[in-house]
């Protein structure tokens, strides 16, 4: 089934030869607003929205917990943080002034403040049913697009040279198909070299890790103690000129650096500049 995605009034038809308009399924996706990005990373450090969004969720358990349990002490307190909460949205996010509810809000804190926890409960369903739509719609896209890492502006340091992130995954790439073309052919010398240049092409990449990872151990996981033991594995069978388990350790080495790492960075990077080419 070929797909086509809107973005606001765009439409963009991906047809296939030979595809009839029978074929293509369409598909809505909803860009989050522009001024979302100003809650987030790197333009807020403190992640507002996010926070916003965590005190939220906790507001709404205890409005719902305490109204439930008629707990008039319980329902107010909660009730009037979630009312406050709540109005801040259209605040940080004008063009979501019309997603939400700032009338059931209201009626909800009233409410809570006179002890009405069976209206307290209805206008809780009101908002928590405007949250589901609101996340139904964008949570997913929100957390590709301002939640993942931006690789677009990343540089490798890498023999005295400046070289894009984008490049130097090429780079890499040509490395380890140059060490098993080398392999296959029986060239160990130049296998070596190539596994030399790997190493150090790993090497470099370390420093752009801790620019988002600020513990050991991710680096661990993908370049750590079991990465440098199929690498030493990997040395001694060219050495030995063993193909079979240079290709074996070869693999080894591909699934325990690049695929844990692209599982979840590749993945969201290529939807993100898929989703907004212009801006990343």
């Amino acid at each position: 089934m070929i797909r086509s995605l809107l973005f606001g009034c765009t439409l963009i038809l991906l047809l296939g030869s030979g595809t009839t308009q029978a074929e293509v399924e369409k598909i809505t996706i909803k860009i989050p607003p522009v001024s979302l990005a100003q809650w987030y990373k790197p333009a807020n450090k403190r992640q507002v929205w996010l926070h916003t969004m965590f005190r939220l969720r906790r507001e709404m358990q205890a409005v719902n917990e305490y109204a439930r349990q008629k707990d008039a002490i319980g329902t107010k307190k909660w009730g009037q943080r979630l009312a406050k909460s709540y109005r801040t949205i259209p605040e940080m996010v004008p063009e979501w002034k019309k997603e939400v509810r700032l009338d059931w809000a209201g009626i909800l804190e009233t409410a809570a403040v006179e002890g009405d926890f069976k209206q307290v409960l209805h206008a809780y369903d009101k908002l928590d049913a405007s949250c589901n739509l609101c996340h139904q719609d964008f949570q997913a896209l929100a957390a590709t697009l301002y939640r993942s890492p931006d690789f677009s502006t990343e540089q490798v340091a890498f023999n005295g040279e400046t070289i894009h992130y984008d490049k130097f995954m090429e780079l890499l790439t040509q490395t380890v198909n140059r060490l098993k073309i080398a392999t296959e052919d029986q060239h160990p010398q130049a296998a070596e070299r190539s596994l030399t240049q790997l190493k150090n092409q790993l090497q470099a990449l370390e420093p752009g890790c801790a620019n988002c990872h600020r513990d050991e151990r991710p680096k661990e996981r993908i370049l750590g103690a079991n990465t440098q033991e199929i690498l030493r594995h990997l040395e001694e069978s060219i050495q030995n000129n063993q193909p079979k388990q240079t290709g074996r350790f070869l693999g080894e080495a591909a699934v325990a650096i690049c695929a844990r790492c692209h599982g979840v960075h590749r993945t969201l990077s290529d939807l993100k500049q898929f989703l907004m080419p212009a801006q990343f």
